[in-house]
């Protein structure tokens, strides 16, 4: 990470409690670690909205027998 910026944001305690213990973090990790998931998410949904629609140069049996 080049620059950080220092936010302020109000978040209920009992859901930071939660995100908390399934990070095993402190708050900053904790909010980069869910900001990081959110971002990853919207990859992830690109890539299933694509699914089927490459085509590959080779076929599945041509990689099994590179093995």
């Amino acid at each position: 990470m080049k620059t950080a910026r220092k936010i302020t944001v109000e978040i209920p305690h009992e859901l930071l409690d939660k995100a908390r213990q399934a990070t095993g973090s402190g708050v900053t990790q904790t909010v980069r670690t869910g900001l990081q998931l959110l971002a990853a998410s919207q990859a992830y949904a690109e890539l299933r909205r694509r699914r089927g629609t490459v085509r590959f140069s080779r076929s599945a049996k041509s990689l099994k027998n590179d093995r």
